[in-house]
Parts: C-alpha cells; sequence; structure tokens
C-alpha cells in the first residue's frame, strides 16, 4: 500500500543554474568535469566545467538532429551516447582526442538513454514500446517487448541492481513501473492511494540514487518525484523559488553528489546537491 506521506529521502537543495543560451535544452549527462547538454539547434552537444558552470565547448555530431531526448555518459568506454529520436539513431562519441563518432540504426523513436553495470547501452523506444541493448560497438545485446504487457509509450528505462527495469510512461495519467527481462511488470507507481501527490502527466527522465530512491521528472506537472524503491512512498523534492518548468532530463553526479535537471520550459540547466537523510 502506499502512503500519502512523505518518507525522509535525500533531501536536495539549489546551489547553482545556468541561464538559458536561446535555445530550448533536452538531454544532460556527465562525465569527470564535464557536464554535456543536448539542444535544439541539433549537430552540436554543449559541454560545462563542473568545476566552474563555465561553458567551454560544443561537441560537434554530425548527423545529430534537434530531437535529441537522450544522453548517457560512459566512464568504463570513455564515451557519450545520444539519442537521434527523429531518425532512429544512437551516436557514440568517442571522448578522447579523437572525438570519433560511431552510428547504429535502433527501433522506431529512441528517447532515453542509460548505461547498465555491463556498461552496455539501454536504448528506450518510445515509438516502438521496446528497451534494446546494445554493446558500445553497436552489437545488440537484448530486446525487451513492453506491448506484451501493456507497458506503452515508454521514455526512460534505467536497470537496477536487481537486473529489472525502472520504466517511466510518457503519457497522461503517466506510470512508472519495474518489470522483469521477459518485459512482465512486476510492480507499479499507483498514484490513486497518493492522494496528496495526484497523477502524473507525462513522467519521462529518471534517475536512482544510492539509497535506491526513483527520481522522476514529472514533466507536464513541473516537479520532481522520489519513489522509493519499492514505489511505495513519494516525496516532493527539488523547490526552487521561481518553479521549475517542464523538467524534462535528470542527471545524478555520484562524484559530486549532484543532480542536473534540464528544462525545455525556461531552458536553464539547474544544479542541486544532495544532503544526507536524517
Amino acid at each position: 500500500m502506499l502512503s500519502g506521506r512523505s518518507v525522509k529521502l535525500n533531501a536536495f537543495r539549489l546551489v547553482h543554474i545556468i541561464p538559458s543560451q536561446g535555445v530550448e535544452r533536452y538531454a544532460v549527462a556527465s562525465l569527470g568535469d564535464d557536464i554535456f547538454v543536448a539542444c535544439e539547434s541539433g549537430q552540436c552537444i554543449e559541454v560545462y566545467d563542473a568545476r566552474t558552470f563555465v561553458l567551454q565547448r560544443h561537441l560537434r555530431v554530425r548527423g545529430l538532429a534537434s530531437a535529441s531526448y537522450g544522453l548517457a555518459a560512459c566512464v568504463h568506454n570513455n564515451c557519450l551516447y545520444a539519442s537521434n529520436y527523429q531518425n532512429c539513431i544512437i551516436h557514440r562519441v568517442d571522448l578522447s582526442h579523437s572525438s570519433a563518432v560511431k552510428n547504429w540504426s535502433v527501433a522506431r523513436k529512441p528517447a532515453g538513454l542509460s548505461v547498465n553495470k555491463a556498461h552496455n547501452v539501454v536504448v528506450t523506444c518510445y515509438g516502438a514500446d521496446k528497451l534494446q541493448e546494445y554493446t558500445t560497438n553497436g552489437v545488440p545485446v537484448r530486446e525487451i517487448n513492453l506491448s506484451q504487457a501493456d507497458v506503452t509509450h515508454p521514455w526512460h528505462a534505467i536497470q537496477l541492481s536487481t537486473g529489472d527495469y525502472v520504466i517511466s510512461q510518457f503519457k497522461s495519467p503517466g506510470v512508472v513501473s519495474v518489470v522483469r527481462v521477459d518485459g512482465q511488470v512486476v510492480r507499479t507507481y499507483d498514484f490513486s492511494q497518493a492522494p496528496n501527490v495526484g497523477p502524473m502527466k507525462n513522467p519521462g527522465s529518471l534517475a536512482v540514487t544510492k539509497n535506491g530512491a526513483i527520481l522522476v521528472a514529472d514533466d507536464d506537472n513541473h516537479r520532481i518525484l522520489s519513489l522509493s524503491s519499492s514505489l511505495s512512498y513519494y516525496a516532493q523534492v527539488l523547490p526552487v523559488s521561481d518553479g521549475i518548468q517542464y523538467p524534462c532530463s535528470l542527471c545524478l553526479d555520484e562524484s559530486r553528489d549532484r543532480l542536473y535537471v534540464s528544462e525545455h520550459g525556461k531552458s536553464r540547466l539547474l544544479v542541486f546537491k544532495s544532503t544526507p537523510a536524517e
């Protein structure tokens, strides 16, 4: 059963705002001292210094469409993955000095990306109701058909330590579920038992904290929700004095205990610092 009360999950406080550069921001990822942000302009990704928050350069990705809703960085392979929603392609950028780009085709409308413990990239295909897993060289590892369990409009998926996947469904009312590798639903967050929260509206990007809390960018409700790993409790987190507008991407930087949130409303990049739960 869900509880209508909040629980003491990790709290976050706003420490910095990177203002709009005049274009809508979409996905965000981080690796080392770099913060990567995909923007509406297409074919390039903004790279900020994680220490100073100053724009360092633009990473050119030939063929990257303006609608890149997923970024994921892999420290093991020293690369950045970007999803090409319009052209159904994944771009892999080598972050060494060569910055070589490798592309491969995926199922329709790839949205969110994540990297699992096997150092493979997990692609959430919104238009095909599928999860696809690939090696860093684009070799297929696994495909999970979600529609057989009535999981539709998937936007982002992260593989948990159990091997299951937590998945957001970008629709209204929105759904967050945990599914097995065979695509069957293990459990689902039921907002009807948490009347103080109300239904999610187009939940998109996800992040999983060190203590197992699941952060959800509840896009059209202009808020971030934190769910327990069992999807049994919730807390609304990340207060911002002038409000969050359409949070579209979340990225946890565990090395700095930070959460980056990009907006496609005010087109800002919000930087939060986590503090231990009491």
